[in-house]
C-alpha cells in the first residue's frame, strides 16, 4: 500500500497508475491525513455480444425510407425555425 499526497499523485499519475494496474492500492492524503483509497477495477471482459438476438423485434415501416418533405428538410438545414 503507497500513500500520497495530493501533489505527488497529481505530479506522477501516470507512474502510480501503471502501479494500480500490478494491483497496488494507493492511499491518498491531504496533508498526510488519509482521504481516499484508490485500487484497480477488476480487469473482467465485457460479455459477449450475440448477433441477430433482437432480430424480429423492431420493425422498420417502409416509410422510414422515404424522402422528406421540404418542410422537414428546412429544419435541418437551419432554414426554418
Amino acid at each position: 500500500m503507497v500513500r500520497l499526497n495530493v501533489h505527488e499523485a497529481k505530479t506522477h499519475l501516470s507512474k502510480y497508475l501503471k502501479r494500480l494496474e500490478q494491483g497496488e492500492v494507493i492511499v491518498l492524503c491531504r496533508n498526510n491525513r488519509p482521504i481516499a483509497e484508490i485500487r484497480a477495477l477488476p480487469n473482467s471482459p465485457p460479455p459477449q455480444r450475440i448477433f441477430g438476438v433482437d432480430q424480429g423485434k423492431i420493425i422498420i415501416s417502409p416509410k422510414f425510407f422515404e424522402p422528406l418533405d421540404d418542410d422537414t428538410l428546412a429544419y435541418f438545414s437551419g432554414d426554418r425555425d
